[in-house]
């Protein structure tokens, strides 16, 4: 089922539709979600993550505008949350979107989403990275810990209070075009299939025993995962780690990967110390 939270003010509609695996986007997404309520419009927030919730239809005439949350996975919105959005018609509704990442890649993501949304027929008019914790960090590596935080949030409220006034017209500006990437979408999508799994192993228990809540199993936005086995599909996982994160027994896992961090580093010409103090930002 669709998880929402509705304020009690009945003036501007707006839906807040995020996917979380590991708790970041929606950390950000229950920070946007209060400062709504402080700009007397009615938000409901809806948690597309799980499988399920997926299915439940959207209406989209019940809404007056639109923000989006999604992580970056291999430098775009999942490919899940993608082939959702493909399903909408946007009714020529204002919307915005928002990113959260680990460090690494987030520029093309503006680009594609708002190509995406366009074809939908919704019109973008602002955007927004916050960063987070990588997804990575539960396997070893240390890429911006302890984010999001106080200064995200500080971002995420300015965003907020921009994205309003566009939403509501006293700022008639819409999006400006982003440039377009060195990546095709093409090059992206083979790059897509091999998500995590170049250093990484699928999430298992390794035939440990549990409690058998399977709420791995329930929460995995691609119903890859069968608690019964303990593994995951490797067809049909996406490598989000939402499993892992919300395993009660603390038993579900994938391989130590801490020695490929300082690679990782090196190829991006970078340090800790500079993902750990980037800054997150809006775009309008």
């Amino acid at each position: 089922m669709i998880t929402t939270d509705k304020c009690n003010t009945d003036s501007y509609k707006i839906a807040l539709i995020y996917f979380s695996a590991t708790g970041n986007t929606k950390k950000i997404a229950n920070k946007i979600g209060d400062y709504l309520k402080k700009q007397d419009v009615s938000v409901t927030k809806i948690d597309i993550t799980s499988h399920e919730s997926k299915r439940d239809e959207i209406s989209i005439s019940e809404y007056d505008a639109f923000i989006f949350g999604f992580p970056i996975y291999s430098l775009r919105a999942p490919r899940i949350c993608r082939e959702w959005i493909e399903q909408l018609d946007g009714e020529g509704k204002k919307c915005s979107v928002f990113f959260t990442y680990g460090g690494f890649g987030k520029a093309p993501a503006h680009y594609f989403i708002k190509e995406l949304l366009c074809k939908r027929n919704f019109t973008l008019v602002s955007t927004a990275e916050f960063v987070a914790k990588h997804t990575f960090n539960i396997s070893g590596w240390q890429s911006a810990e302890g984010r999001p935080n106080q200064s995200d949030f500080k971002v995420a409220e300015e965003y907020v209070n921009k994205t309003i006034k566009r939403f509501t017209g006293e700022d008639s500006n819409v999006i400006s075009d982003f440039n377009k990437p060195m990546y095709p979408a093409e090059q992206l999508d083979m790059a897509e299939k091999y998500r995590f799994t170049a250093i990484t192993q699928l999430p298992t228990r390794d035939g440990m025993d549990c409690s058998m809540c399977k709420l791995c199993e329930k929460l995995c936005p691609t119903n890859a995962f069968d608690a019964t086995s303990g593994i995951a599909d490797p067809a049909s996982c996406i490598a989000c780690f939402r499993c892992i994160a919300n395993c009660p027994d603390n038993i579900l896992h994938t391989n130590d990967i801490s020695d490929s961090w300082d690679k990782k580093l090196k190829m991006h010409n970078t340090t800790k110390e500079e993902i750990d103090q980037m800054e997150s930002k809006i775009y309008l």
